[in-house]
């Protein structure tokens, strides 16, 4: 088991996951640049899609985070009732969660939320219910 460990804890560095990998089942590592959010389970990448960061005006909060909560029907209070379907919020208002506005993917386009296409914020939501969100980690970088 401790191989197990140590070769996971390995990987998870290689993927620059230190400190966060080993407490975290599930991670999420989603790059501002790339407008991409890659998931790792137990150290090993499962998926890699496109998402929707902050457009112009607004900011995408960068950092490490744990999952807080998930609400699979939410829509925002802030935006206008905006739909927000399969949202796992990480910091305050922020989440990851599902967009309909499918042909923005992949460039900024949100109020600072971290948008997925609902198939693969669907996806995603299962697998932190799954994991447990205290188990689920989000990183966002530059």
């Amino acid at each position: 088991m401790k191989k197990l460990f140590t070769a996971m804890a390995a990987i998870a560095l290689s993927c620059g996951l230190s400190g966060v990998a080993e407490a975290a089942t599930l991670v999420a590592k989603v790059s501002i640049a790339e407008q991409k959010m890659v998931v790792y389970k137990n150290g090993f990448e499962k998926y890699s899609w496109p998402v929707s960061t902050a457009r112009r005006g607004y900011y995408t909060p960068t950092g490490n985070y744990t999952a807080k909560w998930a609400s699979k029907n939410h829509r925002s209070k802030k935006y206008d009732n905006a739909p927000m379907p399969y949202a796992i919020f990480f910091n305050g208002g922020y989440a990851v969660h599902a967009t309909f506005d499918l042909k923005r993917l992949g460039r900024p386009a949100s109020h600072g939320c971290v948008r997925l296409h609902p198939d693969n914020a669907a996806t995603f939501f299962s697998m932190a219910l799954e994991e447990g969100l205290g188990n689920t980690k989000i990183i966002i970088t530059q």
